[in-house]
């Protein structure tokens, strides 16, 4: 049977679209162009919120759900961004040695023939281990997590970094909270099986 809405996935991430594969939905996916930049005195969750929203807005499908993520990590009130390289992954990694950061990862699903927009930002805190710089080193010339905010990642061997990690969706953390959107889908008339 086919399936009654085109979804699209608003992100170039891959990291994002292996999740929403999870679901075993028809998607396509579409990179938007939107700046990231945080506004002034606008709180990591609120610039992730606004920014999901935006991506999805940004995409040009007419009758389509649309799926926007962003995902802003903090810590004592610094933000982490996508490092981009290595020099910038092992100083971020540093940083955040022995720390608890705060990744807030909002989700947006237009549904572009309404207009309807559901929202919703979903928490993660990530206690770091004590990270020393071999494992350091070894961590990013295993994975490479230039881009993924704080250099975080918890799907290979980035889960040794970590102590703790407390959600109410693990999938979070990754950048596509899939608890969240599969309500979202199911309110829109699209059921995830």
């Amino acid at each position: 049977m086919a399936q009654p809405r085109q979804l699209v996935l608003a992100s170039g991430s891959a990291y994002r679209k292996a999740l929403l594969e999870r679901l075993g939905l028809p998607f396509e996916v579409f990179s938007p162009d939107v700046d990231e930049k945080p506004l002034a005195a606008e709180s990591p969750a609120e610039t992730a919120l606004r920014l999901a929203a935006l991506k999805a807005k940004a995409a040009p499908h007419r009758d389509a759900l649309i799926i926007g993520s962003d995902q802003v990590a903090s810590c004592n009130g610094r933000r982490y961004g996508k490092p981009g390289n290595h020099e910038n992954a092992a100083r971020q990694l540093r940083e955040l040695s022995g720390k608890t950061a705060q990744f807030d990862t909002a989700i947006a699903l237009l549904d572009a023939g309404t207009g309807q927009l559901q929202t919703r930002v979903v928490p993660c805190r990530v206690t770091f281990r004590k990270l020393d710089e071999q494992r350091i080193r070894k961590y990013l010339e295993v994975e490479k997590p230039y881009d993924c905010a704080g250099a975080a990642t918890s799907e290979g061997l980035g889960i040794a970094l970590i102590s703790r990690i407390e959600t109410d969706d693990p999938t979070s953390l990754i950048g596509l909270p899939l608890i969240a959107l599969t309500e979202m889908l199911e309110r829109a008339g699209l059921p995830v099986p």
